[in-house]
């Protein structure tokens, strides 16, 4: 397992990490994703840090706090191998003071959450979603506050477009306040809209992108095949459609492409599609789940291999899609590419 910086930080974390969100299993979007029990989450554990995956994410919303609470228990005995990242902001109940980013709710969630997870401090504590209605100043010096106590060591977002990210920067800069290292935002094969924005922002101002549902919602398992029915049972009848809507065409003609390589590489179509991401400018980690051990070992045949540079030319082509103005045509010209070069990998 390679291990790479998290944005320009001194943290390092594994290329991989896993996504705790199937522990717990409470409520229908958490039910279907999985119900994964502590006994059961010990055992994923087990060999998730044995392989190297040592970093463990979650979140206040994932099955109501059950999620922390699962990992928690699981990690009794042995919080110091591990990093944890979490995050809160979302609505965790109908009352006004259930979600946001203001100070009295930042702190009561970083507490719960420290008691959930049964540890002293949260690695990674993130911000779930950009939160309009409070100042980035009370959000920013509140999360310096809790650095310096110790609650948590690195602060970072999730969701964020690129002028709400570039606003907390420039206003933490601004006061000294701790940085964001690090932007947990989706992107696949399937979903190539963070390079437009997000991604040359995170180059110039280092920010590390943490990488959640790297395949698509469940699309790029090598299970949804142009002219072939879902198999029967599969929980993608439930979680497929629950991302960002996409063309079926479009999901066929990378699944074909993505199995051509598998066939090449002697990898699975998950393997290849979360290699391609590994590989990609400014990722510091992806983000896999997994219900059962087995896989979990698939997964983790994503790493110790590359693809070659053909066949990532050939996933690219047939994934890549037009960009809105101003970043096409415009910077395809010669002047405009002169001045602003492809980010390499």
């Amino acid at each position: 397992m390679e291990y790479r910086r998290l944005g320009r930080s001194g943290l390092l974390v594994p290329e991989l990490s896993f996504g705790a969100g199937t522990f717990g299993g409470r409520g229908e979007l958490f039910g279907a994703w999985g119900s994964t029990d502590v006994t059961e989450a010990r055992e994923i554990i087990d060999v998730a840090i044995e392989s190297g995956m040592t970093m463990f994410d979650t979140a206040n919303v994932y099955s109501d706090g059950a999620s922390e609470e699962v990992l928690g228990e699981a990690l009794r005995g042995r919080r110091d191998r591990v990093l944890i990242s979490t995050k809160a902001g979302l609505p965790t109940g109908d009352g006004p003071w259930s979600a946001g980013s203001g100070r009295s709710h930042l702190i009561s969630a970083v507490e719960s959450a420290l008691r959930r997870l049964q540890t002293d401090h949260i690695d990674i504590f993130q911000l779930h979603a950009y939160d309009a209605g409070t100042p980035a100043e009370e959000v920013l010096s509140t999360l310096d506050g809790l650095v310096t106590a110790g609650k948590i060591r690195y602060v970072g977002v999730s969701n964020f477009a690129g002028w709400e990210l570039m606003k907390s920067l420039s206003t933490a800069d601004r006061h000294g306040w701790q940085r964001y290292i690090v932007h947990q935002v989706y992107y696949s094969l399937i979903g190539r809209d963070y390079e437009r924005e997000l991604m040359p922002l995170g180059a110039s101002e280092g920010v590390g992108a943490m990488v959640w549902s790297p395949l698509g919602w469940g699309r790029l398992t090598g299970r949804i095949r142009r002219g072939q029915p879902l198999p029967a049972g599969s929980r993608l009848h439930r979680t497929a459609e629950m991302g960002p809507p996409v063309d079926d065409e479009r999901v066929y003609d990378i699944v074909d492409v993505l199995s051509g390589v598998a066939d090449e590489s002697g990898h699975t179509v998950p393997q290849v599609a979360l290699n391609w991401l590994l590989r990609r400018p400014t990722v510091s980690s992806v983000i896999v789940g997994a219900r059962n051990l087995d896989r979990l070992r698939q997964n983790l045949g994503a790493v110790g291999w590359k693809l070659t540079d053909d066949q990532v030319a050939r996933l690219d082509k047939v994934s890549a899609t037009e960009a809105p103005y101003p970043h096409f045509p415009y910077r395809r010209q010669e002047g405009f590419a002169q001045l602003n070069p492809p980010l390499a990998g």
